[in-house]
């Protein structure tokens, strides 16, 4: 299938040397000799991170690409503050090492250097799926700890927080997980999807500058959360919506819209020929937060035109992150796996448009049949960098809106 598009156009594409499989991680470095580094997490081994130059974005260059210690362990997430960069690992099982996060001098992009290691490794923990790192302060992360048991394997991530101000000695911060989802909570067990049960754990953690005591947080089956976390040490919830059942579950991020009160919430497709449509990018009316309401969901074309081969869904999202990046309450940049990379206008949040789409051409060899497009980041000059979750590698774009 060849490119198709609206009110977007390719302006280069790389292949990173080979090793595509790029997960959620995706940053933006504004380096101190002027260079714009692009930082890319890989989805699975044997790559750890990858750097592109993206200074002239039709001329992207590779800087570095990094090993895996092993092939037991992923590097789905990463952030970059300054010249630090944070990046997420999760192993294959419980009680495997390195689980956790590694804090890494970005300074020289050619020449990485590791500054700690926070670890998240134990008997019942697959270490750190997603970071969240914008304020230089504090790491936000869906993970688990040694000292952490869950009721049920698939419910082993909960929402942490450390403190990175002493990058060298990261400490543990605060810690929320679901009510029920402990192994020793008072709380009665969560209830499992009848079926798609892909368990009830963090899965997205993000807290923007502009409210610095609240957390939005993506919790698989259990839906989104909104979290007050004016004191790190206790979170308490403050708001919960969950669709699943009877829609199919896997909350994947919640991102609140500046001062508009809404808060758009996406649910990650994981099975292939949509096995588990729909997958959709909600809208919620979060006025009241104790009383989250759906007011819309993002059009999407038809299942049929996307059935034959792979994912076709909401994934994720532009997450109007601070630093060098796009920053909208009206406009969403979200990936839909063979559904590419596409725009929606929410000017209107009851009627929301789609305004721009690119879906590149099926990549060589890559084993989904067709592309992926599995994360999105889009700068403060709108440009916007699409990544496959296979062997496609990374679409540089440009939006006509």
């Amino acid at each position: 299938m060849p490119d198709s598009a609206l009110n977007m156009k390719l302006l280069a594409h790389h292949e990173l040397a080979g090793f595509g499989g790029i997960g959620e991680g995706m940053s933006l470095q504004l380096a101190k000799d002027g260079r714009r580094i692009l930082w890319l997490a890989h989805e699975s081994a044997p790559k750890n991170f990858t750097g592109i130059d993206v200074s002239d974005p039709r001329k992207p260059k590779l800087v570095v690409q990094t090993e895996l210690p092993h092939r037991q362990v992923r590097s789905n997430s990463l952030e970059v503050c300054g010249d630090i960069m944070a990046v997420a690992y999760q192993t294959a099982k419980v009680g495997m090492q390195p689980a956790g996060i590694e804090l890494f001098d970005i300074s020289l992009p050619e020449n990485p250097k590791s500054i700690a290691m926070f670890d998240c490794s134990g008997p019942h923990s697959r270490g750190v799926h997603q970071l969240w790192f914008v304020d230089g302060e504090y790491i936000h992360f869906s993970g688990g700890a040694a000292d952490w048991k869950p009721r049920n394997p698939k419910d082993d991530q909960f929402y942490r927080i450390i403190d990175v101000k002493n990058p060298s000695k990261p400490r543990d911060v605060g810690r929320w997980w679901m009510p029920g989802t402990g192994e020793n909570d008072s709380a009665p067990p969560v209830p499992r999807h009848p079926k798609f049960d892909y368990g009830s754990r963090a899965h997205n953690t993000n807290v923007y500058p502009s409210r610095p005591d609240r957390a939005y947080i993506g919790y698989i089956d259990g839906g989104a959360w909104i979290l007050d976390i004016a004191d790190k040490a206790h979170p308490k919830p403050v708001g919960h919506w969950n669709p699943h059942p009877p829609f199919p579950g896997f909350t994947h991020t919640a991102m609140p819209l500046g001062e508009r009160g809404l808060v758009v919430v996406s649910d990650e497709c994981v099975q292939d020929k949509g096995a588990d449509w729909p997958k959709l990018v909600w809208v919620l009316d979060a006025r009241r937060e104790d009383n989250l309401v759906s007011i819309a969901t993002l059009p999407l074309p038809p299942i049929e035109q996307h059935r034959n081969a792979g994912r076709y869904g909401a994934h994720n999202m532009h997450e109007n992150r601070p630093g060098p990046a796009f920053r909208s309450d009206t406009l969403i940049f979200g990936t839909y796996f063979n559904g590419g990379v596409r725009v929606h206008d929410l000017s209107d949040p009851f009627q929301p448009k789609e305004v721009a789409f690119f879906v590149p051409e099926t990549p060589k060899g890559t084993p989904a049949g067709a592309v992926q497009i599995n994360d999105c980041y889009v700068d403060e000059k709108e440009i916007i960098y699409a990544a496959d979750r296979f062997t496609g590698g990374l679409y540089i774009l440009e939006a006509k809106l």
